[in-house]
C-alpha cells in the first residue's frame, strides 16, 4: 500500500554546493536527479522546492549592505537557477520534468499556478516551483509550506544533510538525540530550529506532515516509500 502519492520535496540550496564552496556541483546534482527519477518511476507524483544558499541568500545580502528586497529578490534567481540545473539533470536521467517560477520569466519557466502544476504531476512531469512565494521576506521554507499545501501533497519531505531532528546541533552536542516523530508544538516549544516559525505554523494550521531527512545519503528517498525508519517525522498531536 502506497503511503504517499504526493509529495512536496523541498531540497536545500548548500547542498547542491556538495564538496565546493560555492555554486552546483555536478556529482551531486547528478546524484539527486537519479534519486528523485527512481522515486518518481514508482508513481509517486513530486513538486520540489529548492534553496538558492549556494549562490545567494537575500538574509546574508541585507548584512552586507543590500537592499533586503533587492538581495530577496537575487535569492528568488538562484533559486531559478537551480531549479533549472536539476531540470536538466532530471531530463538527462530519463525524467520529465518542468519549471514553474512565482514570477514571470517565460520562456525561462511557466508561470506558477497550481492547476498547471496539479495538471503536470498527474501527467507524471516532476514539477519544480523556482522562485520563492515571488515575495521578499519569506524564505524558502515558507514557500515550501505554502506549495505543498495548494498542491494538496500528502506530506513535505525536508531534504537536509543530516538525519532527521536532534535535541541539540549533534556536531557540536555529543549528547544529542534524535528524534523519530516529534510535534509542531513540540518543535516550537523547544526552539528547534528546522524552518523558520512562519514555514512551521503553515504547516500546522493546515495539517501538513514534515519529514526531515539526509538527502545526500544515496537511497534514502526510496527507503521513505518503502516505510522504513528514515529521518524525523513532524505532525500535530
Amino acid at each position: 500500500m502506497r503511503l504517499f502519492n504526493r509529495v512536496l520535496l523541498k531540497l536545500s540550496g548548500e547542498s547542491l554546493m556538495g564538496s565546493q564552496q560555492y555554486g552546483i556541483d555536478a556529482t551531486r546534482l547528478k546524484d539527486y536527479a537519479e534519486e528523485i527519477s527512481e522515486a518518481a518511476s514508482t508513481g509517486l507524483q513530486i513538486a520540489i522546492v529548492i534553496g538558492g544558499g549556494n549562490i545567494f541568500r537575500g538574509m546574508s545580502g541585507a548584512t552586507k549592505g543590500f537592499d533586503r528586497v533587492k538581495g530577496d529578490q537575487m535569492g528568488m534567481l538562484a533559486t531559478v537557477i537551480n531549479s533549472l540545473a536539476l531540470q536538466s539533470a532530471l531530463v538527462s536521467a530519463g525524467t520529465r520534468a518542468k519549471v514553474f517560477t512565482a514570477i514571470r520569466m517565460e520562456p525561462v519557466g511557466e508561470y506558477y499556478a497550481k492547476d498547471k502544476v496539479m495538471e503536470a504531476l498527474e501527467a507524471g512531469y516532476v514539477c519544480i516551483v523556482a522562485g520563492g512565494t515571488g515575495n521578499p521576506y519569506f524564505t524558502t521554507d515558507t514557500a515550501s509550506a505554502l506549495r505543498g499545501i495548494e498542491l494538496e501533497a500528502d506530506a513535505m519531505f525536508k531534504g537536509t544533510r543530516v538525519d532527521g531532528i536532534y535535541s541539540a546541533d549533534p556536531e557540536k552536542d555529543p549528547n544529542a538525540t534524535r528524534f523519530d516523530s516529534i510535534t509542531f508544538d513540540e518543535v516550537y516549544h523547544q526552539g528547534l530550529k528546522i524552518m523558520d516559525l512562519t514555514a512551521t505554523a503553515l504547516c500546522k494550521e493546515n495539517n501538513l506532515k514534515v519529514l526531515v531527512f539526509n538527502m545526500d545519503k544515496k537511497g534514502n528517498l526510496l527507503k521513505i516509500l518503502r516505510n522504513e525508519k528514515i529521518g524525523t517525522i513532524v505532525y500535530n498531536a
